[in-house]
């Protein structure tokens, strides 16, 4: 199972470009291997969104999933 990853903001500059991760079973399976390939996510404050929805906790994860990591914002 795969899913794709896309990050923004001052997120890319912790993780990079978009990524593609496999064997991701769920929302919270995936902070755990990100703060572990990328120690200075740790304490970062983003949400997560999964297939275009912002979820606020565990959320199950499928095959081509598309998750986003969004930093704050501010509108104006």
């Amino acid at each position: 199972m795969k899913i794709n990853l896309i990050i923004f903001g001052q997120l890319c500059e912790l993780l990079g470009e978009n990524l593609v991760l496999e064997d991701v079973s769920d929302t919270d399976n995936l902070k755990t291997l990100l703060n572990q390939r990328f120690p200075g996510l740790v304490g970062a404050k983003y949400l997560i969104a999964v297939n275009k929805k912002v979820i606020t906790g565990k959320t199950k994860l499928m095959d081509n999933s598309t998750v986003a990591l969004l930093p704050p914002f501010s509108g104006g």
